[in-house]
């Protein structure tokens, strides 16, 4: 029996439901010291005298590090990721990109709010706060700007002192005759739509220990990193020791959705203090410090036209973004570029001219976010669309079905080149069948019924594509234990997305044993030599393919073995349930277990020349990416006195390939939806033009709950992809790429007669009321 399509339960859970969970926070290093960071207040300051003495005088406090001391020790970070830029992307685009390094504790100047600049090392989380408070530092205001728009216009203040204005990127990109097609349209549609800035906010918030072994020097850290192997490579640069010598673990992790990919000041600083001091160093960030200080996501704006004909067929589409990418680009092209690549999704366009900019301004980095720029050239595409349908008179639904890419035009060549530099061609897919699904399920009638004068009824419509598995690898390692056990090394790490249970399913499948005789070990760079770890909607498409890969030449090594040991050609063996078995000899089996057991070095009956056990790696490098998609449809109701709206129904027709659990697969995408509703209604990091957090708590950055969840209705149409050899593509960015753009879309229908037009969001009751009162007011004489 297939392990695979089967909703087998999570592993993972019975250990958490029980408590029996390790987050950083439940470490106790023996001997442990704990920090606590006096963080910037301003936005843009010189920083002058740093006076520590009244904490150093505090009992228990063992040392205060600011940048003075950092910056002959640690030389200001820089990722490669923001450096590489594929020759195909630069003939393509002609990207010019500017990276600035980012100090582990800045020496000369903060340039945002919650910025670390000094650091304390105590005896414990306490007496670190209270010596906080004791440090006095000098700091000279100067002016700040938080608006990417307004960074870009000469004169603004300069984030990086050292350029001549504030635009870390910028590219571009022309295909077709753009500007025949607007000249020749029947109709041009032409808006602005503005993403606002988000938090991914986990449930748990970033933290990070490490000690250094006494006896060899090594050095052990502990980190609620998406990425181990990643860290682990970064902390051996920046520290300047053999990879060898460093190994990261990440424990169970509480959420991450991107803001726990990239490696921070504090990542860097709490090892480093670690050696510094000869004892083990141990911080755990509080959910303040975390809104302040990790990164965010979106904060784009567009200003995006669409030229069609008479019929509502999309001749052209032209856009022209910015980006905030906060004080540091720390990641160069991955976001931007990434909204580029999915502006256009499953609309066959004839043409394409697309411009970007991003601009450095004093607030906190953003970097990928779940969905990593593709939310917002959904919001920005689709919402056209709807004004587009809007200005024809037409169904939102039917103007979107005459512009799908249709199967029969797969493998689909978009003309463009994905980040990765490969040509952007979408492997498979049956859009129109995607949003035919979705239509049938949404039930509209059903809530018009209840809607009257003061509530009204909204539906909306999202259609995307997702670039997913992109590479450049990973590893996996699979051994049968002589106690049958089954165990899976990989470089891939959790953060709650159940890879424990779905890779074990992949090696199960492989091997021909049951799920719960599969260990999955990952999250920890010892696991294998080599990693990359869990971003982009990659696991399973590249994790998964190293794993099965594993799976089946250890698989073929048992057979060989067993041959001999069954008298027998392995071509004649099969494997059930752990168990190998010559076809027509019911009478010799032989047990995994006891093949593995075989081989030991120990066993005098052991063949010269065999494995010493059964054992096998693969490194999984990918060719282009996967291309998953999906229909999103919003039923809303709007309250018109209060402005609240209300999401009833959210219908999702999804596209990810071969399914291979299809309990955890719904639970990624309707959270991915949920996520995607609170952005669309509640969540808004708001800086004040000082650049002061105005929403830095949960009082004011709002997150949906349970309460808030509608009705969900989750449709699986799977095609399977022919360029891995599972068929699967990544899901687990696509339920937060459709919302705030279905629901703005739902919005904007119920109030439809009020001649309200939807821009931005988040969409709670204030602004609603705003919308309603200026198309009233733009209404009357």
């Amino acid at each position: 029996m297939s392990t695979i399509g089967v909703s087998v339960p999570r592993v993972e859970d019975e250990r958490l439901l029980r408590g029996e969970g390790r987050f950083l926070d439940d470490l106790r290093l023996e001997g442990a010291l704990e920090v606590a960071f006096l963080r910037s207040p301003h936005a843009h300051a010189k920083i002058g005298a740093i006076d520590a003495a009244a904490a150093l005088a505090l009992p228990g406090v063992v040392a205060v590090i600011d940048g003075r001391e950092t910056a002959a020790a640690l030389e200001p970070m820089v990722f490669d990721i923001a450096k590489i830029v594929p020759e195909t992307v630069r003939e393509a685009t002609a990207p010019q990109v500017r990276v600035h390094p980012m100090p582990a504790l800045p020496a000369e100047r903060v340039t945002y709010v919650g910025q670390p600049v000094v650091m304390v090392v105590a005896e414990s989380r306490y007496l670190a706060e209270d010596a906080v408070d004791l440090v006095a530092v000098e700091f000279e205001p100067l002016p700040a700007v938080v608006d990417a728009e307004r960074a870009l216009e000469p004169g603004a203040p300069l984030v990086e002192p050292d350029w001549e204005d504030n635009e870390a990127i910028s590219f571009s990109f022309e295909r077709g005759d753009v500007d025949a097609a607007f000249a020749a349209a029947a109709v041009v549609v032409e808006e602005s739509f503005r993403s606002h800035r988000q938090h991914p906010s986990p449930i748990e918030t970033r933290g990070v220990a490490a000690g250094v072994d006494p006896q060899d020097g090594s050095l052990a850290v502990w980190s609620s990193t998406q990425t181990p192997h990643l860290l682990q490579d970064f902390l051996a640069r920046w520290l300047h020791r053999d990879p060898e010598r460093i190994r990261v673990r990440a424990p169970d992790v509480g959420g991450a959705f991107g803001v726990k990919h990239s490696c921070y000041p504090e990542d860097l600083l709490i090892p480093f203090a670690a050696l510094r001091l000869g004892r083990a160093v141990k911080w755990a960030e509080d959910r303040a410090e975390h809104l302040a200080a990790a990164t965010q996501g979106r904060d784009q704006l567009h200003r995006i036209a669409i030229a069609a004909d008479s019929e509502g067929r999309i001749l052209a589409v032209r856009d022209s973004a910015v980006m905030n990418a906060g004080a540091f680009n720390l990641l160069g092209l991955v976001v931007p570029y990434n909204t580029f690549t999915h502006l256009l999704g499953p609309y066959d366009v004839g043409a394409l001219g697309f411009e970007m900019r991003v601009a450095v301004t004093n607030t906190v980095p953003t970097a990928p976010y779940r969905g990593a720029g593709r939310p917002e050239a959904v919001f920005a595409i689709e919402r056209a669309i709807d004004r587009l349908a809007r200005q024809l008179g037409a169904d939102p639904a039917d103007v979107r079905a005459r512009n799908l890419i249709g199967p029969e035009q797969m493998p689909y060549e978009t003309g463009i080149v994905y980040r990765d530099g490969s040509d952007q061609v979408y492997d498979s897919g049956d859009y129109p069948e995607l949003l035919r699904r979705a239509c049938e399920l949404v039930q509209r009638e059903r809530f018009e019924a209840t809607a009257s004068e003061r509530r009204r009824i909204g539906v909306g419509y999202a259609i995307y594509t997702e670039g997913t598995g992109v590479g450049p690898f990973e590893t996996a390692r699979v051994r049968i234990e002589p106690s049958g056990t089954v165990k899976v090394f990989t470089g891939a790490s959790s953060q709650g997305q159940g890879h424990r249970t779905t890779l074990a399913q992949v090696a199960a499948e492989a091997l021909g044993v049951a799920v719960g005789d599969v260990e999955v070990v990952g999250g920890d760079s010892a696991a294998v030599p080599s990693g990359f770890g869990t971003l982009a909607s990659r696991t399973l498409v590249v994790a998964g393919n190293a794993v099965s890969e594993a799976a089946a030449a250890v698989r073929a090594q048992a057979l060989e073995v067993a041959a001999g040991m069954l008298a027998a050609a392995a071509y004649e063996l099969e494997v059930e349930d752990g168990v190998i078995s010559v076809r027509g000899r019911p009478d010799a089996t032989l047990p995994l277990g006891a093949v593995a057991g075989f081989l030991t070095p120990f066993n005098p009956a052991r063949p010269r020349g065999a494995p010493p056990e059964l054992a096998a790696e693969s490194v999984y490098r990918p060719g282009p990416v996967t291309w998953a998609a999906g229909v999103h449809v919003a039923v809303v109701a709007v309250d018109l006195p209060t402005g609240v709206v209300e999401v009833l129904r959210f219908v999702i027709a999804h596209d990810c390939g071969r399914v291979v659990n299809p309990a955890i697969a719904d639970g990624q995408i309707v959270g991915g939806v949920m996520q995607g509703i609170g952005g669309a209604l509640h969540e808004e990091i708001v800086y004040d033009e000082s650049g002061q957090l105005r929403s830095g708590n949960f009082m004011d950055y709002m997150l949906p709950t349970a309460g808030e969840a509608p009705e969900f209705e989750l449709v699986h149409l799977d095609t399977p992809s022919p360029l891995n050899p599972l068929g699967v593509k990544g899901l687990g960015e696509g339920g937060a790429i459709g919302p705030p753009a279905a629901i703005a879309g739902a919005v904007e229908d119920a109030l439809a007669d009020l001649g309200v037009v939807v821009h931005r969001g988040p969409l709670g009751p204030s602004r609603v009321r705003d919308l309603i009162a200026s198309a009233a007011s733009a209404a009357s004489p």
